[in-house]
């Protein structure tokens, strides 16, 4: 979000400054790489709470919460936004930004120089017995999936995956107009390059606070050093709720974790798209560095230790599967940013005349990150963004406190 961001508002000609502590922490830097645009409705629904007994972690699910304390809060504003017309319009806001998200990526790459960091193949998605086929099958078809496409996976294919996995799976569908980011870490380097080469600086460093006078932010680095400018973007993932809240912004902003490992060794076919599979909430991507299953949402503070039980169950997963790896896989959390109602934050701040923002996209910070930058461009720029920013502005989650200000 970030780096995309920088990089187009120093295309527009203005001298940019990104501050990254560039050590690996992003949540964009282990995800599966996946362009989900078919995830157009919010995750904030009450088919997803009705679904909670059966995906709880010590139930073999892959749902947990680790803070509670911090959770009850954000689970009661999640439980609003799960209300059947506050869900219709996230979806309505959602689908907005989601349906110029690959054009967004296809820009970007092109710009960039790296056209093949973009992956167009789809992703497939498979169940392991008849009864969860039958449910999942009913629950994709009555889903709003944009504009993704959705077809049944054929025996061909199906007895293909057999070479792959111990059973065959049962059933399966193949979704189309999605897409995969081939390397995470290229996909970083590039940007940066890009960056870089269009006279943007670099600071690898981190925000420590802001501050505001007069209507005016400034942000103030771990070193003691303060930058002032024009605009000041917030993109800092799960940190940006402490920076908003230094100007008084109530950000109910969550850490949702998530577990990978990845083997370099292994026999996966480089041409197999990502696989989701569907019973064991895992999703299993070819990168150029190697073979990744990841999985869980795992509500609890950025700073926790990680849960070695997570990993332990990835890897018991990909053994009861048989997938072809071999050796040591390395591990990997990261925090998604997400708001109760599992839309972004967008806008511009009515504290600070020049703070904006751009974070809480929970599990679509990959895929929306491009278009997120366009819109912040736009907005720098003074033109009409592409979509309409409303929806998305923290003005839905203000305290009392920063009305005032």
């Amino acid at each position: 979000m970030g780096a995309a961001s920088a990089f187009r508002l120093r295309q527009l000609g203005l001298e940019t400054t990104l501050v990254d502590p560039c050590d690996g922490s992003a949540a964009s830097l282990g995800n599966a790489g996946h362009i989900a645009i078919e995830q157009v409705e919010p995750l904030a629904s009450w088919s997803n709470i009705r679904s909670v007994p059966r995906r709880w972690f010590g139930r073999g699910g892959a749902l947990d919460v680790r803070a509670p304390l911090v959770f009850l809060p954000w689970a009661r504003r999640f439980l609003t936004a799960a209300r059947k017309e506050n869900f219709a319009l996230g979806a309505e806001a959602l689908g907005s930004l989601l349906l110029h998200a690959l054009p967004a990526w296809r820009r970007l790459t092109k710009d960039v120089g790296r056209a093949d960091l973009l992956s167009e193949s789809g992703h497939l998605l498979v169940w392991e017995s008849e009864q969860t086929a039958s449910l999942g099958r009913a629950a994709w078809a009555a889903a709003d999936t944009g504009t993704a496409r959705i077809q049944p996976l054929p025996d061909a294919t199906l007895d293909s995956l057999w070479g792959l996995t111990h059973n065959r799976p049962v059933d399966g569908i193949r979704f189309s107009g999605t897409a995969q980011v081939t390397d995470l870490s290229e996909l970083a380097d590039t940007l940066e390059a890009a960056f870089r080469a269009a006279g943007g600086e670099l600071i690898p460093s981190r925000v420590e606070s802001l501050s505001q006078k007069d209507g005016v932010a400034t942000a103030h680095l771990t070193d003691g050093s303060t930058l002032s400018a024009d605009i000041i973007l917030v993109a800092a993932g799960v940190g940006s709720a402490r920076l908003m809240s230094d100007l008084g912004h109530n950000t109910p902003l969550i850490a949702e974790r998530g577990y990978h490992l990845r083997w370099t060794d292994h026999d996966w076919p480089s041409e197999l798209s990502p696989i989701v599979f569907e019973d064991r909430s895992m999703i299993v991507t070819r990168f150029a560095g190697g073979l990744q299953a990841a999985s869980f949402v795992e509500f609890g503070k950025a700073g926790q230790k990680p849960d070695p039980r997570k990993w332990a169950r990835l890897a018991a997963h990909v053994k009861a599967l048989g997938l072809p790896v071999r050796g040591e896989p390395s591990a990997w959390i990261g925090c998604r940013p997400t708001l109760p109602d599992y839309l972004p934050a967008i806008g511009q701040s009515g504290v600070a005349r020049n703070l904006f923002y751009a974070f809480g996209h929970q599990h679509l910070g990959l895929t929306l990150g491009p278009i997120t930058a366009e819109i912040v461009a736009a907005v720098a720029d003074g033109r009409t963004p592409p979509v309409a920013l409303q929806p998305f502005d923290l003005n839905r989650f203000e305290s009392r406190k920063a009305k005032r200000a």
